[in-house]
């Protein structure tokens, strides 16, 4: 059984909670677990003005994911920072060159589901993982996300990312907030909860 976790990341919070979520993932017997990256598409430049450099060098050993490693994962879990409400640039054209796994129907019956991070508790967590259950479904996806019976996302008592579409963290507008231990917690149990599917299904 193998589960892809395939993400882009800035600043290292969405690395922060790919790791977690592998590491759910790997609770399950029988998962073989990747991490993957998305291609970068902003310049140097750019990435220098924006203070990504440095944050960046910490998961540029993560190898960059290929369409045929798409093709070949039981299961794929994606994240994604929030931009205006959506998935990132990048992840959107990392999706875009999918048409032909999609004409193909590679996809139909893997099993999916999406994590993000934002830089306010209201900055677009829910819609950016909606609107990528919308390609997820184009592409014959099984979506799956964070149920509440992870409770530790229903407290109203501190700040908390999670919600029943996925796993998330807020990262502040500095993004100097990075995430704490239940939003990791949330990750686990979404990578372990799409695996023990997986494992479901594949059996």
């Amino acid at each position: 059984m193998k589960i892809l976790v395939v993400y882009y990341s800035m600043y290292g919070h969405i690395h922060q909670m790919a790791q977690a979520v592998a590491e759910g993932a790997k609770m399950v017997e029988g998962a073989e677990v990747e991490l993957r990256r998305i291609p970068e598409t902003l310049s140097i430049e750019v990435l220098e003005k924006m203070g990504a450099i440095e944050p960046q060098k910490a998961f540029a050993h993560i190898p960059v994911c290929t369409l045929e490693e798409l093709a070949s994962a039981d299961a794929i879990i994606f994240g994604t920072p929030t931009r205006f409400g959506n998935m990132c640039g990048q992840m959107r054209q990392f999706f875009d060159s999918t048409g032909q796994l999609w004409k193909d129907g590679t996809l139909v019956g893997k099993v999916g589901g999406v994590f993000t991070s934002a830089s306010t508790q209201h900055g677009g967590l829910e819609s950016t993982i909606l609107s990528s259950h919308i390609t997820l479904l184009h592409q014959g996806m099984i979506i799956v996300g964070l149920p509440y019976s992870f409770q530790e996302q229903m407290g109203v008592d501190k700040i908390r990312g999670g919600s029943p579409y996925g796993a998330s963290t807020i990262a502040g507008a500095d993004n100097s907030r990075t995430p704490d231990e239940n939003e990791l917690d949330g990750a686990r149990f979404q990578g372990r909860h799409i695996a023990t599917i997986t494992s479901k299904l594949v059996q």
